[in-house]
């Protein structure tokens, strides 16, 4: 079976036509009842709604139609999967933050990102509830969109900021939903740290847009909580390591049911290297 490698200028023709599927899927959720839908529990304990199936079909079909040839790997599905991913596959939330979406709060979004030879390339974060989404092709930056129902707005560029200096407050992205000790050990040892709680990928969103300075997880997730983010975050300047500050690579994970143990996003790529 032929390889499919998308890269630079053929990600950026899908660019648009991935922003109006993901956008789909997100009015599709937002057209569930949450007062009355059915919701389920996975075997990991986790909860699956007819909100993440709704958008997890819309995705499919649309990725059937512009990338038949390119594998796929999403949450709900992933029982399906054939790993190691080769050359590119797109890696799908169809719903990120179901917990915020079955608790009636608004962040929670759905997470795209193209991915290809193990690197997340294409990165698209939308926040339905919100009428907010980021984006970015790495190499080529990011951007923020504002969209209501179907309809998209206009591109605004964005970029990450320079971690403030000695003394200076900085504000760490937290998890409303998803903290652990060694996340907060991690904050509480730079002083001057503000915590801006925000549920699902958002986080990454407002490091990207330069709200936000870091985003410590020493808990794990999967890889389709933190593709899109991580292509989104790097577009716009940024970076995404493993706890260590080291890479992370995707679609390689399988037989540990692509789980990342923990990672780090940095709005500003060299302060890593101080870590």
């Amino acid at each position: 079976m032929r390889v499919r490698m998308i890269e630079g200028e053929a990600a950026g023709r899908l660019m648009e036509p991935l922003t109006a599927l993901v956008v789909q899927a997100g009015e599709a959720i937002l057209g569930v009842n949450r007062a009355s839908m059915r919701v389920d529990g996975k075997q990991d304990g986790s909860p699956v709604t007819e909100a993440d199936l709704a958008a997890d079909r819309i995705i499919a079909e649309g990725l059937a139609r512009l990338a038949g040839d390119v594998p796929t790997l999403s949450e709900e599905r992933a029982h399906l999967a054939a790993p190691p991913f080769r050359g590119s596959f797109f890696l799908i939330d169809p719903l990120d933050g179901t917990k915020e979406f079955v608790a009636g709060r608004d962040e929670f979004t759905v997470n795209l990102a193209l991915v290809t030879e193990g690197v997340p390339l294409l990165g698209i974060v939308a926040a339905p509830a919100l009428g907010l989404l980021w984006r970015g092709i790495v190499g080529r930056g990011a951007e923020r969109v504002r969209f209501t129902g179907t309809s998209i707005g206009a591109a605004e560029p964005i970029r990450t900021r320079k971690l403030p200096g000695r003394g200076e407050p900085w504000v760490a992205a937290v998890s409303r939903s998803h903290g652990d000790p060694k996340s907060e050990a991690f904050i509480d040892n730079r002083p001057n740290a503000v915590r801006k709680t925000c549920g699902s990928a958002v986080k990454f969103g407002r490091i990207a847009e330069g709200s936000a300075d870091i985003y410590p997880r020493f808990g794990p997730t999967c890889e389709w909580d933190v593709g899109a983010g991580c292509a989104v975050v790097t577009a716009a300047g940024g970076k995404v390591t493993d706890g260590k500050g080291g890479e992370i690579r995707f679609g390689e994970r399988g037989d540990a049911g692509f789980i990342i143990p923990e990672f780090i996003a940095w709005g500003d790529a060299e302060a890593v290297a101080t870590y």
